[in-house]
């Protein structure tokens, strides 16, 4: 079996003309051939949205948070919507298809297509994932950096898409090398106002006493997935959870913090603009255990 799948959809959207009359709602192909047209809208302009889901064993994790954050990105860019039922079975197809393994991943991506065609471009695209054993138990070194907007950018400028799971990711690669040059592995980005915001590609989680907290929505930051799973397992353990308006000081004095994301999972943070971080390595390996096995 492959460790690498790729599936076309067909139609994409309901709202829109399939690509081909009356053909497979979806088809597989070589992914290291060319599929997406050069006129494509979202390799031009990066016009368009995805979700990356995690699966563990043959399960996807959080697939039905994953795709309805899907529809509200497709939303946000009035995108036509997102046939899901297709887009489910398509994954589940492709995830079927692929080499048995403990840990792989799906990225769906949806977009607007040849500039004046008027159909959009979908895949599912998976993947083996590879081995994150080191950043999720010696942990990662995390600077921070400030996003240029304020943190009620959704509700002040919506037409920034501040929430929206885009293809533009120009930014939040060119923070990853800022991250790289200042001898870090990741970043958290803050708000030009002073509040903790979310990583590139990750969510923020951090512990204080009993509970653990994350900025949550709202704040111009994505819905994490993997954030509200982490807060069940803690749950689960009798610990509280909870949303707050946290400033770089909270952040460091935290009794422990992790970047939380689909593929690598928890994280700890060891290092925060230089200063140590303590660990909490038993709570760290059973969110990433409870991850790993979570069956929803």
């Amino acid at each position: 079996m492959p460790s690498h799948v790729l599936a076309i959809l067909n139609q994409p959207s309901a709202d829109a003309a399939p690509h081909e009359r009356g053909a497979a709602a979806w088809r597989f192909a070589d992914p290291a051939s060319p599929n997406v047209s050069a006129l494509d809208l979202g390799a031009t302009r990066g016009d368009g949205i995805f979700e990356t889901i995690s699966v563990g064993n043959g399960v996807p994790q959080a697939f039905e948070h994953h795709l309805s954050r899907f529809s509200r990105s497709a939303a946000a860019l009035e995108l036509p919507a997102p046939d899901l039922d297709t887009w489910r079975a398509a994954i589940l197809a492709t995830i079927a298809e692929l080499e048995p393994a403990p840990e792989s991943f799906v990225k769906t991506v949806l977009t607007r297509g040849v500039e004046g065609d008027g159909r959009p471009t979908g895949w599912a695209y998976g993947a083996i994932s590879g081995d994150f054993t080191a950043e999720r138990t010696a942990g990662i070194r995390v600077v921070m950096l400030d996003r240029g907007y304020r943190h009620d950018v959704e509700k002040t400028s919506p037409w920034l898409l501040a929430g929206a799971k885009t293809l533009s990711y120009a930014i939040n690669r060119a923070a990853a090398r800022e991250a790289a040059r200042r001898g870090a592995d990741d970043v958290i980005f803050i708000s030009s106002d002073g509040i903790v915001l979310e990583g590139p590609t990750s969510t923020v989680v951090f512990r204080r006493g009993d509970t653990l907290y994350s900025p949550g929505t709202g704040l111009g930051i994505l819905d994490g997935t993997t954030q509200a799973n982490v807060f069940r397992y803690a749950q689960s353990l009798g610990l509280s959870t909870a949303f707050e308006l946290a400033t770089p000081a909270a952040l460091k004095a935290a009794d422990a913090a992790w970047l939380v994301s689909s593929v690598r999972l928890v994280a700890p943070v060891r290092e925060l603009d230089g200063q140590q971080l303590p660990i909490d390595t038993e709570l760290t390996a059973g969110m990433n255990e409870y991850l790993r096995t979570l069956r929803d």
